[in-house]
């Protein structure tokens, strides 16, 4: 009854001491307590900056980051596809004046999407700096010493010994650190601690995420992308003029282009010929001679899909395939005024490609006439031979045809407007016709020629059909380390969920009647099986070295090993039986 007794002294003081200190605090307004200070400007910057740096505000600005994405991922972005912008705009006059002031159309550059990143960033460095020299001194310190009741813990346990205390608390401090506990002797007790990876993994997860902001915005700022159609045999050097398409971050200038160049030797592709893959490709390369520099040297290499040629930061993808027919075209005189490979764009799988064929310059008519030529041009690598529907059956060379319609009169290239060089503007050109007065129209194979109508001239479609590529050079800077920075903090991730911190404390006094008391007592951050179970394991094991001594009151000479009961715990200096 005596223990029992002492065991609540200190839960009355308690009681007090909290009775004291909540008479302290007062929740009554401010007419009520006229006495409380005002925060002033000091005390609310304090409060504010406390706010921010909270773990709940950082997670709900992360929140906020998530959700603010979505309409860059909906609404077209005028960084990204202004045709797209423009259109939305034309189709929704108000919707798009209201989206215009949100800033909707430029999401990732408006004002409230960069406040919400700069918040969280500030938010997760003051959050992690404290916490990260709490940590490095927890690192440097020693775990605390045993509480002075340690059967008061959640798993404890003990037994009576009659080896030595200091024995016990020599084997005891040799198994703990064995387990890869920090461990030291306090007084009579050895106190331990493991888990430390849990916060470390915490505060990792947290830098890492700090690391893939600064990297997305790094990226994002500096990137360039940009596409180029390449025919076999022409080149390709890495300067603004060489793009088809350009476009770049913010802070993106031309000198941070890597200096390189490349030309295309030769496109290789193969598909299934039967099953319900047919028209799959098997093989899908390009193989290109590239040189770094000014003065570099050739080097060839072979450029395949998702395998792309890197030179510095850039990366060189292969990412389109098409055919572009050989056409020469003569005028009146026979002379030739055009002769070239002029690409066509695929419609389908099976490359059947369109296009358009303009002759501006050198042309003139049976009456020696200055004119412009244009040709509609359908291209079918595997022609069906019925006649009728211009569709290829397959997207290998196994049948040739072009089909062309011819036109004269003005190609519109000179008023000043662009206009796409695989289309052909009909607003001011007249189709030729033929004996029937229908347009002109027909199908040639390599080899074959159409004449004109009036002997104006004519077009052939020539042997040679050469392939073409479209590369795709991204320049992406720190992507490496923000994909670092996602595969550190999916570990830190699974440290901090998986990892329990938890502190043993094993303490071996000296009883009144000479018989060596051992307590065991663990302790972890969250409630969880792992701390009894490895409380009872190595009690398990200490109990070895230190067996339990008989009770003079039983003429049982066996005391079973002790195992984690928080339900039958003995009192200090008493016999658990």
């Amino acid at each position: 009854m005596s223990e029992t007794t002492t065991d609540k002294t200190p839960d009355a003081t308690e009681d007090q001491d909290l009775g004291a200190a909540g008479s302290q605090l007062s929740t009554a307004p401010q007419e009520d307590a006229p006495n409380l200070p005002a925060l002033g400007v000091i005390g609310w910057a304090r409060w504010f900056w406390r706010q921010l740096t909270s773990m709940r505000v950082a997670l709900l600005l992360l929140l906020l980051l998530s959700l603010g994405a979505i309409p860059g991922s909906l609404i077209p972005q005028s960084g990204t596809d202004e045709t797209k912008v423009a259109d939305f705009r034309a189709a929704n006059p108000t919707l798009g004046d209201v989206y215009d002031k949100l800033g909707l159309f430029h999401v990732y550059s408006s004002a409230w999407f960069s406040a919400i990143y700069i918040l969280l960033f500030v938010s997760l460095i003051g959050c992690i700096v404290p916490r990260t020299w709490q940590f490095v001194g927890q690192l440097r310190g020693r775990p605390p010493g045993a509480p002075r009741r340690l059967t008061r813990l959640p798993a404890h346990t003990g037994w009576r010994t009659e080896t030595d205390p200091d024995e016990i608390r020599e084997a005891a401090l040799a198994l703990l650190r064995k387990r890869r506990f920090r461990a030291h002797v306090a007084g009579d007790a050895v106190a331990a601690e493991k888990g430390y990876l849990r916060e470390f993994g915490n505060l990792a997860f947290h830098i890492a995420l700090i690391v893939m902001l600064i990297a997305f915005a790094w990226g994002q700022l500096f990137k360039s992308e940009g596409n180029k159609l390449i025919v076999e045999g022409d080149g390709f050097s890495n300067t603004l003029t060489q793009y088809d398409d350009f476009k770049s971050g913010t802070l993106f200038s031309q000198d941070d282009l890597d200096p390189f160049s490349f030309t295309l030797d030769d496109f290789t592709g193969t598909y299934e010929t039967s099953g319900p893959n047919r028209g799959t490709p098997r093989t899908y390369q390009a193989t290109v001679d590239y040189s770094v520099g000014a003065y570099g040297k050739d080097r060839k290499t072979t450029i395949k899909v998702n395998e792309p040629l890197r030179v510095g930061d850039s990366k060189v993808y292969l990412t389109a395939h098409g055919y572009a027919p050989v056409i020469t075209v003569r005028d009146a005189k026979g002379d030739v005024v055009y002769s070239q490979a002029v690409p066509l764009l695929p419609l389908d799988s099976n490359v059947t490609s369109s296009g358009a064929i303009k002759v501006m310059d050198g042309y003139r008519d049976a009456r020696g006439e200055k004119e412009q030529l244009g040709f509609q041009a359908f291209f079918l690598p595997a022609y069906g031979g019925d006649g009728t529907a211009v569709v290829s059956q397959f997207p290998a060379l196994l049948n040739p045809v072009l089909n062309l319609e011819a036109f004269h009169g003005d190609l519109g290239v000179d008023s000043g407007i662009p206009q796409s060089v695989y289309q052909l503007d009909k607003g001011n050109l007249k189709a030729f016709k033929d004996a029937k007065g229908k347009a002109l129209r027909e199908n040639l194979r390599p080899g074959e020629t159409m004449q004109l109508p009036n002997g104006a001239g004519s077009v052939t479609f020539e042997k040679g059909i050469k392939e073409w590529a479209n590369f795709q050079v991204t320049r992406q800077p720190a992507a490496g380390w923000a994909l670092g920075g996602a595969v550190v903090a999916i570990l830190g991730l699974a440290a901090s969920l998986f990892i329990q911190r938890r502190r043993v404390w094993v303490r071996a006094v000296r009883g009144a009647d000479g018989v060596t008391v051992v307590e065991m007592a663990g302790l972890g951050r969250s409630e969880s099986a792992k701390v009894p179970e490895e409380l009872g394991d190595l009690a398990g094991i200490l109990y070895e070295a230190a067996p339990g001594a008989p009770d003079p009151d039983d003429s049982s000479d066996v005391t079973p090993t002790p195992t984690p009961d928080s339900d039958a715990v003995p009192a200090e200096g008493a016999e658990k039986k």
